[in-house]
């Protein structure tokens, strides 16, 4: 007999995820509707499978300086965005579901303007993605499936940025959104000044940085 096994006997550690397949769309509506809005895990959901992961602290510290980071940039650079974090992007028609560690619209921003809730059957997907730490075929194939045109994966201390282009996703060494900055560099570095001297010190530092290659410019 099959053994059916409620979310809550579910168990999963920091760091792990969990894999479950022949997931249809209505089971893939109901189990995020338990899971609710108020929790820690993130989702990933294609073509029938259904990932579900924990973040440890480590992520959650680096996906909050990445996203900082881009704020900055963002503000200094006078570059409008709007900005929905770890929003549940999903379209039934596309069999598709992914909740992003960090993501914004920037060349969309107009389009999402005082909008608190996204519909992707009208509003366009985000521009700008971020995961930290493990970014599995699930999660590629949403992003992918939904047509987020960038995104960052920071893994193993190191950030690398891909484009998507014909339907994946293509490594590349400079961002779309900012192409004549070294961003590679400076998530490496603000990063790596964090655990020295502190997050905020970091940040205010890169900020200054950023100022300073403006009033050059």
């Amino acid at each position: 007999m099959p053994v059916t096994l409620q979310l809550r006997q579910l168990d999963v550690p920091p760091g792990q995820r969990l894999l479950v397949r022949d997931v249809d769309w209505s089971e893939f509506e109901a189990i995020l509707s338990e899971l609710g809005e108020s929790r820690s895990s993130r989702i990933a959901y294609s073509h029938g499978t259904l990932e579900i992961r924990m973040p440890t602290p480590e992520h959650e510290v680096d996906k909050e300086l990445i996203g900082d980071l881009v704020k900055i940039l963002l503000d200094e650079l006078e570059i409008d965005c709007e900005c929905f974090g770890s929003t549940t992007f999903k379209q039934e028609n596309m069999d598709s579901g992914i909740e992003p560690d960090q993501c914004f619209y920037i060349q969309n921003h107009t389009r999402m303007r005082g909008k608190r809730r996204v519909d992707l059957r009208v509003d366009p997907p985000p521009d700008l993605a971020i995961e930290v730490d493990v970014t599995s075929k699930t999660q590629l194939d949403a992003y992918a499936t939904l047509g987020v045109l960038e995104l960052w994966r920071y893994e193993k201390n190191k950030l690398n940025i891909y484009i998507l282009q014909e339907g994946s996703y293509q490594p590349v060494t400079k961002s779309p959104t900012f192409p004549l900055l070294p961003i590679l560099d400076f998530v490496a570095e603000v990063l790596s000044q964090s655990i020295a001297i502190g997050r905020s010190p970091a940040l205010r530092a890169f900020r200054k940085q950023i100022r300073n290659l403006q009033s050059e410019i």
